[in-house]
């Protein structure tokens, strides 16, 4: 998908809103603080909970998922970009996460 607007770790803005399309189980392990969670087989569905007002950065475990939902939103209108690498490349980066668990937060 050559064609998704990407953005890099190193690049998203501190103030960034971020869309996590991953499975519950994948959101309960470790994610980014604040984002909005939205598995992608429930984003047709949840369509209207995407903020239309701000720039959005779609992430997944390592990028594939989150461009397909970010191709899709962007015909949707939305302004948004997918991030590069994903969730695997934001821990890699060393940036922060939380997790719905006791355990420290990863990425699975």
């Amino acid at each position: 998908m050559a064609d998704v607007p990407t953005v890099v770790v190193a690049e998203v803005a501190d103030d960034a809103c971020f869309l996590d399309v991953r499975d519950d189980d994948e959101w309960a392990a470790g994610h980014i603080d604040g984002a909005i969670h939205l598995p992608m087989h429930q984003l047709i569905d949840r369509l209207h909970e995407v903020p239309s007002d701000q720039h959005v950065v779609a992430v997944c475990r390592v990028g594939a998922r989150s461009a397909q939902a970010t191709a899709y939103l962007a015909q949707q209108g939305v302004s948004i970009r997918n991030l590069a690498g994903g969730m695997q490349a934001w821990a890699a980066a060393g940036r922060p996460m939380v997790a719905e668990t006791d355990r420290a937060p990863e990425v699975i």
